[in-house]
């Protein structure tokens, strides 16, 4: 964990690039927020990294296009869907089937 004060941008508390997980000084990091950076860091391990970033930022851009809301769109995304359902479960990476995520990239289950 990185703790400084240039990333994440303002606003963020953390942001996982590529295993390294960056805390914006000043935020409070609690463990909850430890599980879901490291549910990415899952998703990422099992994508190979780059492939992750692709899905994230295509998947992103398409619920932009559908949500028209910034939040929304981030808040809509796969991923993030799967690691802010399971954050407060600490034993889930134990459990954790492989590819989870694709679950949550069912748009009928999204509440627009």
């Amino acid at each position: 964990m990185i703790v400084n004060r240039f990333i994440p941008f303002r606003g963020f508390t953390a942001i996982n690039l590529f295993g390294l997980i960056f805390v914006r000084r000043g935020k409070m990091f609690t463990a909850v927020d430890l599980q879901h950076e490291r549910i990415h860091t899952r998703q990422m391990l099992e994508l190979l990294v780059l492939p992750f970033y692709l899905i994230y930022l295509v998947e992103w851009v398409v619920r932009l296009l559908q949500t028209r809301s910034l939040r929304s769109a981030y808040l809509s995304i796969s991923f993030e869907r799967e690691a802010y359902a399971h954050q407060s479960s600490p034993n889930y990476l134990r459990h954790r089937r492989h590819f989870a995520w694709l679950k949550y990239m069912n748009i009928k289950s999204l509440n627009l």
